[in-house]
């Protein structure tokens, strides 16, 4: 990250509270994935009832998504099963999402660049794209209509745990009549690709071209303003997604990275293990300095496209070794529109909540709020 010194701040110290126990035991993975963004303790359960509580990306996208075709995009690199136990009793919902719309409402990512890039600039020619469109929307219209009436004789009967549930339900719907309207509203604003740019085949098993076509297709949304709002988890926490292309430096040897991160993650100080995730840790930073690389050669008036974002990067997870939740890695990037001093260290106070970064963040976009999840003030920066 060296060429981008003056954009890095980095943090020591932060604590996700959320992500230990506090009486609940063991899924600490399932934990850190959910509280990272929410500053929330996960409801422990591997049925329906999840609850978490909203993300920072969702709290920003309620108000300022408006303003483009799309009010967030999520995409990652592995998939994850909705449902079922994944963790110590804790539901796959909570380790396979990064990003919540509401306290039971995940939002799923896309892990197929092509169908993240038929999402963004859609496939076939100008016209075909907007009479397909038009018919998804009046479809959609019809379905809408029909719930809205059929909700009417519902709610009078329900508990008040259904009603909750149904209240959820109907804000999911008035989301989705807002998207379609801005879908609207900005069809005769064309929005197409560069010409060097082609629609990805398919999801490819090469995992560094499946992290950079993904990159790719952030900063192109970044780029077009379909979206400002973006997550982008590399990887589900716990993941034993092995490394053999990667090579560690063991004593006087050079040995491939064959072991799953997870059961590295668990080195027991064994100095082998420790250079083979040093070497996972460092390829993903490798990642992150691509993608801040394209960011910086955009160029926006005088400025780059690099110099407008604020990037949040980082872990719920500390030493995985001893999965603690303190003094958790995290990064912030970019230039943050000038808003903030980057290119600095920040030591903050013990047992501060990365929320306090979210308070800052949402007070740079101009939606400030008082607190956020288990935020106890607005980190100075």
């Amino acid at each position: 990250l060296e060429p981008f010194q003056k954009q890095v701040t980095v943090f020591t110290g932060l604590t996700v509270d959320k992500a230990r126990p506090n009486g609940d035991g063991p899924g600490d993975h399932a934990r850190s994935q959910a509280a990272f963004l929410t500053g929330c303790q996960a409801r422990k359960t591997n049925g329906a009832d999840i609850r978490v509580g909203q993300s920072a990306d969702q709290w920003i996208a309620s108000k300022i998504g408006e303003q483009t075709k799309f009010a967030s995009l999520e995409i990652g690199i592995e998939g994850g099963r909705p449902a079922g136990n994944c963790d110590s009793g804790y539901s796959c919902a909570y380790q396979s999402n990064f990003s919540w719309r509401s306290e039971s409402t995940p939002n799923p990512k896309e892990i197929n660049p092509k169908l993240v890039f038929d999402r963004l600039f859609g496939n076939g020619s100008s016209k075909d794209r907007d009479a397909q469109q038009a018919k998804r929307d009046q479809y959609n219209k019809s379905i809408l209509d029909f719930v809205r009436e059929d909700t009417k004789s519902l709610s009078s009967q329900l508990g008040i745990n259904d009603q909750r549930k149904l209240d959820e339900y109907l804000a999911s719907i008035r989301d989705i009549e807002l998207r379609i309207s801005r879908a609207e509203d900005t069809r005769n604003a064309k929005v197409t690709p560069p010409p060097d740019v082609k629609m990805p085949a398919v999801t490819p098993r090469d995992f560094l071209e499946h992290v950079r076509i993904i990159g790719d297709l952030m900063v192109l949304a970044f780029q077009a303003d379909l979206t400002r709002v973006v997550t982008f988890p590399l990887s589900n926490d716990g993941s034993n997604r092995a490394y053999p292309f990667l090579t560690a430096k063991i004593g006087d040897k050079d040995e491939a990275v064959r072991e799953g991160h997870h059961d590295l993650s668990h080195h027991g100080n064994d100095k082998a293990k420790q250079a083979k995730i040093r070497r996972i840790n460092r390829y993903y930073i490798e990642q992150l300095a691509y993608i801040m690389g394209k960011l910086k050669s955009i160029k926006e008036g005088d400025k780059s496209l690099l110099d407008q974002t604020m990037i949040v990067y980082g872990s719920g997870n500390s030493d995985g070794n001893r999965h603690n939740h303190d003094n958790v890695p995290l990064l912030f990037l970019g230039g943050a529109g000038g808003k903030f001093k980057m290119g600095q260290h920040i030591k903050v106070a013990r047992e501060t909540p990365p929320t306090n970064l979210y308070l800052a963040m949402f007070q740079a976009l101009g939606c400030p709020q008082k607190s956020f999840g288990d935020s106890t003030g607005v980190l100075s920066i």
